[in-house]
Order: structure tokens, then sequence, then C-alpha cells
């Protein structure tokens, strides 16, 4: 390593990794100043700073899922900023979403990309973070690209995040709603931080935990409510998906730790890197954290004092850990969404419908339908009465009906509509059954592999079950699809 590296390394070690070995609490100590003061903005400035909340700001991996829309802004001073735009009803009460605000604006620390403002005018209800350029743990461990994450990497994730718990905690803001892979953001320099808008609380903006009963702490099934026990169960889950490289429900991970076989639990990439000493130690404190009993479950200072034997290779920047440039990633341009995209991202199925209700079956030309005279006089009435029979039930809202009718046609196998995949996979995402919809878009794209139309409704679906990284590569591809289409 030449001398420059080797400068670097010695301060890099005095600035980002030191901290990691004192308590949580300290963190922030001696470096207030590096933070920015909390801002009361104005809706204008916030107006100015998105482009007016254009559609082509918006960021959905910031910590956040439909319908809490989250929005990159640039200020006046040229910091860039995670805006977060609630639902009208979110925060009835102003005062109650600025003290609350306030409150969680007072904590700053290099381990949560920290609330730096907020905003409360009219009916509008924003919150101002700072912004992290390179992504999320659940992009950068589910659906890595150039490498899977490395072991020394996913314990400084588990040690940083344990810290950023501690000290909230000693800051009296141990409740934290959701914690999972997509709250967990890296930094510029590529160094984990939490983000700051799961501390809010009192918000009717969701609830606490995803519709996901496998990930949820079982004393908020019964009671409701987070309690500081059941974010460490949520960490839990996070040991989880770091160690497996996967979302693996705690039920299947402790069947296999109780059956001794904690080693098909690892993620198969890591074959060769990391101890089996290590692995059991992760392993047993996540099994601590997901105790069924909340009591017996580790608190966040003893998290820290189990993560800080573990941590590997200490001396090397997380950013070459990773696997990004020094401080040099820059955020990804937001998509130029067309209705159709902006419909995807809102998750907003009733304009969908309508889409491809006016849409109708113009699409379908030119597919390519041969058909023997036999199969026309023998088939082809009960086929198209099936359809129509669809086509109506689809159009009524019965979608119930439209699936079953849809299904007979498909199942005729006389005629090919990518069409009525499109339709039958509306009307699944209406009837919650995301699963059966990822699957009818695949059989689109199969007839018609540059449909936009197949591409914009299979992000939905993904956006359905919580594959915001999929949802997004799919919501991509599908408005390249659609620009290509119209410049024809």
């Amino acid at each position: 390593m030449g001398a420059r590296c080797s400068k670097f390394s010695f301060c890099w070690w005095h600035s980002h990794l030191k901290p990691s070995l004192l308590d949580s609490s300290d963190l922030e100590n001696g470096e207030k100043n590096a933070f920015p003061p909390f801002t009361q903005f104005k809706l204008e400035e916030l107006k100015a700073a998105t482009n007016g909340f254009s559609s082509e700001t918006i960021v959905s991996e910031h910590g956040e899922k439909a319908p809490n829309v989250v929005y990159k802004g640039k200020l006046n001073d040229g910091r860039w900023v995670a805006v977060k735009r609630f639902n009208k009803s979110a925060w009835p009460d102003s005062r109650q979403f600025m003290d609350e605000a306030k409150a969680v604006g007072s904590l700053r620390s290099e381990r949560l990309a920290n609330l730096i403002g907020c905003c409360y005018e009219e009916e509008e209800r924003l919150l101002v973070a700072e912004f992290m350029p390179n992504e999320t743990l659940a992009k950068h461990l589910f659906h890595w690209e150039n490498q899977p994450m490395k072991w020394a990497m996913r314990l400084r994730v588990a040690l940083y995040l344990a810290q950023a718990l501690d000290y909230c905690s000693s800051k009296g803001r141990a409740l934290y709603h959701d914690l999972n892979a997509y709250r967990v953001l890296f930094d510029q320099d590529g160094n984990p931080r939490l983000s700051c808008f799961g501390l809010m609380k009192n918000s009717r903006d969701g609830k606490s935990y995803s519709t996901n009963l496998a990930f949820t702490p079982p004393e908020y099934l019964r009671t409701g409510r987070v309690t500081p026990e059941s974010v460490v169960y949520s960490f839990g889950t996070v040991l989880l998906d770091l160690l497996s490289g996967k979302h693996i429900p705690p039920s299947h991970a402790l069947d296999l730790i109780r059956g001794k076989n904690f080693l098909m639990l690892m993620d198969s990439c890591l074959e060769g890197h990391f101890s089996n000493d290590d692995g059991t130690e992760l392993v047993r404190l996540a099994t601590r954290c997901l105790q069924y009993e909340a009591r017996e479950r580790p608190n966040a200072k003893s998290l820290v004092s189990s993560l800080l034997p573990l941590q590997k290779e200490t001396e090397v920047p997380s950013f070459t850990l990773l696997g990004i440039p020094d401080g040099t990633a820059t955020p990804t341009e937001p998509l130029l969404l067309t209705p159709m995209g902006e419909a995807c991202l809102r998750m907003d199925l009733t304009a969908l419908h309508e889409m491809l209700e006016k849409t109708g079956y113009k699409d379908d030309e030119g597919i390519a339908n041969e058909l023997s005279f036999q199969m026309w006089t023998n088939q082809m009435q009960d086929t198209l009465n099936s359809k129509k029979q669809g086509d109506t039930a689809f159009r009524a809202k019965d979608f119930t009906a439209a699936i079953d009718c849809f299904s007979q046609f498909i199942e005729g196998g006389t005629m090919v509509s990518p069409t009525v995949y499109a339709r039958r996979c509306l009307s699944y995402l209406m009837m919650d059954m995301a699963q059966e919809a990822v699957g009818d878009t695949e059989k689109a794209q199969l007839v018609s592999p540059d449909w936009h139309t197949a591409f914009y409704l299979q992000a939905v679906a993904f956006f359905s079950l919580g594959m915001e990284n999929d949802a997004q590569e799919a919501l991509k591809e599908a408005t390249r699809l659609e620009a290509e289409r119209n410049t024809v």
C-alpha cells in the first residue's frame, strides 16, 4: 500500500472507526458541529428543492414504502435532502407533529440519517432528513449486481445498527417502527446509517409493522404496541438477513438453528469467508433477539458489547468493503414517469384499471393466433365467450368472476392474448394475490417481450410483495419501453 493510502487509512480510522469503539451515547461527542441544526422549513423552500414535488424526484428506497412518498431535494445551499411527505390524515394535529419532529430532530449521530428539519403549513406535513446516496441494505444484500456483501461489512452493519439503537435509547427514543433492511441506508462513504423516519411515533401513517406476520414480534401481534423489546426482535430479523442473504422467516431460521444446522442458514456466497466461531456467535445473538418472551431478549447496549469483538478488517474503509467509489457515488437520476408509471408508484389500482379499460385490446394487434378451421368451429366460440364474460366482469369490477373467466380463456389454449394476462393480473392485485399477479406479468412478457404494460404491472406486483428493488427495475424498464414506443 502506497503512502497516500496509508495516510488515508489512518485518518479514516480516527474519523470513522474509532467512534465505534466508544459507548453509543458518545457517538455524537465532538461531532455536533458537523451536523446541521434542526430547521423549520417553509413550504416554498421544499417545493423549490423538489421541483414542486415532481414525480421525477421521488425516491422509493429511502427506508420508506408506498404510500409514504419520499422525494430527493436540493436546498438553496446545495445540500441534498430526503423529504418525506405524509398523507394528509397522518398528522391531523400540527402541534403534535411539530413536537414529535423536534424530539427526533434533537438526535445527532453519525449512525443515523439525521432529521434536520420539518414543515407544517396548510395541510402539508413534511420531514427533512440527510440524503443517503448509496441505497439500502436490502439493495446491497438481496439484489447485488457486482459482488455479494462481504462478511466484514455485514458485521459492521450489525454493529453500527446496534450502536444507532443504543444511542437512540440513551436519548429516550428506544422505540423504532418496522425496523428492516430497507431502513438501513448507506452514506457517501459507504457507512451504514439508520433512517430517522422510523423514530416518529403516534402518527396515523400506517401500521408500526409490515403486513407480513412472519416477521412481526409476537407481543405486537397480541397488543398492537411497540416496545424496546419489539425493536430488538426486529434487529434479530435483520441479523438473519445478514447471515443468510435472504429475508428468511424467523420460525424457519430457528428450526434450522435448533436442529444444529445453522450452516444451512448461512449465505452460500460467504462459504470460506468466515470462521465457524464467528458464524456461531452471530447466530447465537440472533437467537437471543428472537426469543418469544420479550424479557429474555438482550437490550441495545448488550448488542453492541456482543458485536464489538466480532469486527473484522477494521482498518478497511466502508466504501471499499461495500464495493463503491470513495465518496464519489452520485444518486441515480430519478425516472421521468408517465401517468401509468406514476399510478404504479402510487400503487393506484383504480387508475390502472381505468387505463387498461381505455386501452382495450389494441396492444394485441399483430399477435399471431394461427387456428385450423376445425379448432375454429369446435372451440373458438367457447373461448371467445369466456373472454367476453371476463371483460364484462372486469369492467364491472367483479374481479373474482373476471379471474375465473379469463382463466377459462387461457386454459382453452386456442388463442394467446397478453391483454388478457394483464387484465387477470390486475384482477389478482385487486384481490391481494400478488404472487399470482407476478406469474401473469411473466407470461405476458413471454408473448410480448417489449410490451411496457406488462412491466408496469410487474412493478406493482413487486411493490405489493415488498420487493422494492425488483419493482424499481421493472418500473425503469417499463418507462424505457414506453418511451421507445412513443418515439416510433
